[in-house]
């Protein structure tokens, strides 16, 4: 059997979806100087998710999880989060923006996509701890909340180096910090924001209910 058969349907729909969105990001790509840059590994990803979803064998709920962030991500990509539009599109359905209702002087959606990181990533990633690694339910939360404290500081520290090979305006427009000296000290609190509140979730939900359940949805 090929991969693409040992995917569920569900799988098979957020594989599709994730592609379809990716490259509706890049027609009339209004930042092409850093697309590449933002997009490149979820192209890696989604090329790779046939042979990730059989080797690893995740529930659908914790793939959703992952590809729910990279719809976030590609989204941010393709306006370079810095001039994501939020603004414009919560004014057109409601008749005013919202930075100017919550009192922001800023763009936020990279703060939103910080969050979202550790709010969808620990249940995928104590998933796979639990099912692939054998480790116990409590200790495969705590590490995926590790996790994500890692991979943020280690994409802070990779944002740091890229400052120093690109160029000064393409550097502003993939980091994003808008001037904030704080701004990777904020991003990783929201991270680990996000990570603490699906953490208790999950602890209060029980093993059984969340990282456990790939056994009865994989295909």
């Amino acid at each position: 059997m090929t991969l693409w058969h040992h995917l569920s349907r569900a799988q098979r729909w957020m594989l599709a979806l994730g592609a379809m969105g990716l490259v509706a990001a890049q027609i009339d790509q209004p930042y092409p100087q850093v697309a590449v840059l933002h997009h490149l590994p979820t192209a890696l990803f989604l090329l790779a998710f046939p042979w990730l979803a059989r080797r690893w064998r995740l529930s659908d709920r914790s793939w959703l999880c992952v590809f729910a962030f990279l719809a976030i991500h590609t989204l941010g990509g393709r306006y370079t989060y810095t001039n994501t539009p939020y603004d414009m599109w919560f004014e057109a359905l409601f008749g005013t923006g919202l930075n100017p209702l919550m009192g922001w002087e800023r763009n936020h959606y990279d703060r939103l996509a910080h969050f979202a990181f550790g709010l969808l990533m620990v249940a995928p990633m104590a998933n796979l701890l639990h099912r692939a690694a054998g480790v116990s339910f409590k200790l495969s939360v705590y590490f995926a909340v590790e996790f994500v404290l890692a991979t943020g500081a280690l994409y802070e520290v990779f944002e740091w180096l890229l400052s120093i090979v690109l160029a000064p305006d393409n550097v502003e427009a993939y980091n994003g910090q808008q001037g904030d000296i704080w701004d990777a000290q904020k991003d990783l609190a929201l991270a680990f924001s996000g990570a603490i509140l699906t953490a208790l979730v999950l602890l209060i939900r029980g093993e059984g209910r969340i990282v456990s359940e790939g056994e009865k949805d994989a295909p």
